[in-house]
């Protein structure tokens, strides 16, 4: 499925879920069954094409680098999905705080943009997300690095320590019931179980 999509990733170096990753996130959208989808890190659009084929809802997905956030436009039109597809191509902070702002609310978060970011999206993440919806946070144990009593190396400490950041404020959270699952690069399912 998106066969040359997944090969142009590879050859380019871009980074997209993994097999098992896709699969899970695949059947968490199929159960839920969400109308509106937000992704943040939209790369080429891989994983925007997996969740829209995985459902009948309409996708916003944020994209802050705009090279990429073209191919991810070509993409979504050449699959004919583009009519169900809002692409911003901004910071994702931004979009958030303006969702925020004005009571957007979404079904289904993939949270796949900046590791060392996830822990300053979840409050926002909070306010748009409808109460029973989920986040799907993949790569969570940063190759490891998140789970590892050795010594960080010094160019991924601040990512890995906001990374555990980001974990401990789901085991504290009130709002969220959270499991983390050890599948490749570690998954954090979260279903928003009350408000703020």
């Amino acid at each position: 499925m998106f066969e040359e999509i997944e090969k142009y990733a590879q050859e380019n170096f871009i980074p997209i879920i993994r097999p098992l990753s896709r699969q899970l996130l695949c059947e968490q959208v199929k159960n839920l069954n969400p109308k509106k989808i937000l992704e943040i890190g939209t790369a080429i659009g891989f994983s925007g094409l997996l969740l829209l084929k995985s459902s009948k809802a309409f996708l916003t997905t944020i994209e802050k680098d705009q090279h990429r956030a073209e191919i991810a436009k070509n993409n979504f039109k050449k699959y004919g999905v583009e009519d169900r597809v809002k692409l911003i191509c901004d910071d994702a902070m931004n979009v958030l705080k303006s969702f925020a702002n004005n009571n957007e609310k979404f079904d289904f978060v993939f949270l796949d943009g900046p590791k060392g970011q996830y822990y300053r999206y979840l409050p926002m993440l909070a306010k748009i997300l409808n109460k029973d919806g989920v986040v799907f946070a993949d790569d969570v144990f940063l190759h490891g690095l998140v789970k590892s009593n050795l010594p960080i190396p010094h160019k991924s400490r601040s990512m890995v320590n906001n990374m555990r950041k980001y974990l401990l404020l789901l085991e504290k959270s009130n709002c969220f019931d959270s499991k983390v699952l050890d599948v490749e690069d570690g998954i954090a399912i979260s279903r928003k179980i009350d408000e703020l």
